[in-house]
């Protein structure tokens, strides 16, 4: 239960933070953060709560990761469907009180609220082929650095940062696509909210990164098995 716990609280944090300087930060232009503030954002949630609860719960905050690291042989079957509701529980409690904060602004009016989306949704237009692959590869970069970095023959006390910093530069490549899911509780949470259209495309932001965590859990088990 404490490791669910952290999980929830930990994905929490994941969409507040990143999501909520999408939100409430980059939609003032004279703040400056743009996209790349969002991206350092969503990079700075994985790093504070890597060492933060890492410790505890190993730090998923994603379902895909979950079930990367479950194919990768680093995490037992028995805690993959626990640790996924913790997670989507913890997304959506994140975006509720984004909600909460942002509706607190007079005139405030939904709009996107960080949602991801292809098509017409796509913060540049890109087309659903687009937003699969790019979901799946980047999801796919994701794991292998979090399979690297925590490997037992990795450098210790870095994996926090790596990891973190690979998300960053995922959102910086990917942002323009798909506003960047590579985690379906993230994607899930604030489709919930918007309703619509992000419920009726949230099937690509599960879809598409568990099957990128799913080739890179076995890729680098093949590369680098834990046992070596």
């Amino acid at each position: 239960m404490k490791k669910l716990v952290a999980e929830f609280v930990g994905t929490l944090w994941l969409v507040l933070g990143g999501c909520g300087s999408a939100v409430l930060a980059a939609a003032y232009p004279q703040l400056g953060i743009g996209f790349a503030g969002v991206a350092i954002a969503f990079g700075l949630t994985v790093v504070t709560m890597a060492y933060a609860i890492g410790h505890i719960s190993g730090c998923h905050l994603n379902p895909a990761v979950s079930v990367g690291l479950w194919i990768g042989g680093r995490f037992e079957r028995k805690d993959l469907l626990p640790y996924i509701v913790a997670q989507v529980l913890g997304a959506i409690a994140g975006a509720g009180i984004l909600y909460l904060i942002a509706n607190g602004k007079s005139g405030f009016a939904i709009g996107g609220f960080a949602a991801n989306g292809y098509g017409e949704h796509s913060p540049g237009g890109y087309n659903m082929l687009a937003a699969l692959i790019s979901e799946v590869v980047m999801t796919f970069m994701f794991l292998i650095i979090i399979l690297g970095a925590t490997h037992p023959k990795a450098p210790k006390g870095f994996a926090g940062l790596a990891i973190g910093l690979g998300l960053t530069l995922i959102h910086l490549i990917s942002i323009p696509v798909t506003n960047t899911s590579v985690n379906p509780a993230r994607s899930t949470s604030q489709a919930i909210f918007v309703g619509g259209w992000a419920l009726d495309q949230l099937w690509l932001f599960w879809v598409a990164p568990i099957a990128g965590a799913i080739l890179a859990g076995l890729i680098y088990k093949y590369m680098s098995p834990v046992e070596e």
